[in-house]
């Protein structure tokens, strides 16, 4: 009967190229009551615009499918329905854009819908636009902001409130049957399943789950090349989900095992041990990166208790860390903190160089996510450029400025 539709989107303006990044359909019968609920992330193959309001990062939108792939589950659960939106002309353009990306019409359009923010002209003529003075209004509880399943739950609740008061049949009848006959398009529904943002309190498995667990081998040198990408991954001391990506891609690619991964970690913490032993003091700072580091390697404090006795029984030569030098060419993306401008002029105040774009001369991009899905993030992963946070790049500009080495 009703589909109450929400979305969270990179930005307000399809013109511009922005995409749909999540999406809930919420279904209701006659009388308001709830039927079902559908909710899932959507990669937009683009950066995701505003993070701090919508929340959704870049290692969760990554792994959701992309628009085409829902399609058909999407008119599947439009088909036969009124589309109901809280400001339906929002929604029905970014719906009406994801469609026709793929060349085919879909009978969504502010006039053939009902617009919860409209009809609260009638029903609570004392309301502001937003959902959330019009909940109020209809003395109806707050809801999450930001979120399509619960902003889809909340205009399905004011909708229902409308319902009691409309009267049988609604206003809307013809609206209703219109929907019931309208044309959709037969498109192919797929069993791509559904990616829902995950709770705060969940992680993502440890990349090295992912490996082969099997007795380990002789390692030969093309381990190496699994140890330069360790170095560039842990330069901004996380491991962001496209990272944990690329790992388990080179292990598999040059036969690692899970064992020799795990090999190749205690080499790789028995390496920092023996930088930070190299003045013969170890201060609390750098214990902390150790643990740090270690935590990420799927390693414990006690392996860093076992690598720094190696390092101070056996003093090796100090292995070279990965650093900025003058004239290297920094790059910059997403929304960040503080803005690109000032990023771009601290830069050159070091000696520095930046550029818009990434190239294969470009030695460093900093991004708002490290998981970033724009342009320039994915050419640099496809270069081996590494990604960091703006926390990592400023303590980089400081070892930098004090010629750390």
């Amino acid at each position: 009967m009703y589909a109450v539709v929400d979305l969270q989107t990179t930005g307000t303006k399809t013109s511009w190229h922005d995409r749909i990044v999540e999406i809930a359909i919420v279904r209701l019968d006659e009388t308001g009551r709830v039927l079902d609920e559908w909710c899932t992330l959507v990669n937009p193959d683009r950066d995701l615009g505003p993070q701090e309001l919508h929340g959704i990062t870049g290692a969760e939108a990554r792994r959701a499918p992309v628009f085409a792939e829902l399609a058909g589950q999407i008119a599947e659960r439009l088909a036969g329905q009124l589309v109901v939106a809280h400001n339906l002309l929002f929604d029905a353009g970014f719906l009406n854009a994801e469609f026709g990306k793929l060349g085919v019409p879909v009978p969504i359009d502010d006039d053939l819908g009902l617009c919860t923010m409209r009809l609260a002209g009638h029903f609570l003529p004392t309301a502001s636009r937003s959902l959330k003075a019009c909940r109020a209004a209809a003395g109806l509880g707050p809801h999450r902001e930001y979120s399509a399943l619960h902003g889809a739950r909340a205009a399905a609740e004011l909708l229902a409130y409308y319902l009691d008061r409309a009267g049988d049949p609604p206003p809307w009848a013809e609206l209703l049957d219109e929907a019931r006959h309208a044309k959709w398009p037969a498109l192919p529904v797929t069993a791509v399943a559904p990616v829902t943002r995950r709770r705060p309190e969940e992680r993502e498995p440890h990349f090295l789950t992912r490996l082969v667990d099997q007795l380990p081998r002789q390692l030969d040198p093309k381990a190496d090349a699994y140890l330069a990408l360790l170095d560039g991954v842990l330069l901004d001391r996380h491991i962001s989900a496209s990272e944990a990506d690329q790992l388990v891609t080179i292990a598999g690619r040059i036969g690692l095992s899970r064992a020799d991964a795990e090999l190749l970690h205690h080499r790789y913490l028995s390496g920092l041990a023996t930088v930070a032993l190299a003045d013969q003091i170890l201060t609390p700072a750098e214990r902390l990166d150790l643990d740090g580091v270690a935590e990420l390697l799927g390693l414990t404090s006690a392996d860093v208790d076992r690598a720094l006795a190696d390092a101070a029984a056996k003093p090796a030569a100090q292995p070279a860390q990965w650093q900025l030098t003058p004239g290297d060419q920094v790059v910059f993306t997403g929304p960040l903190s503080p803005p690109r401008e000032h990023l771009e002029v601290d830069a050159l105040t070091h000696g520095l160089r930046t550029a818009r774009k990434v190239t294969k001369q470009t030695r460093l991009l900093v991004a708002a996510d490290p998981d970033s899905l724009s342009g320039v993030a994915k050419l640099a992963r496809q270069y081996g450029i590494p990604i960091v946070t703006t926390t990592a790049y400023k303590a980089m500009l400081e070892a930098l400025l004090n010629g750390v080495r």
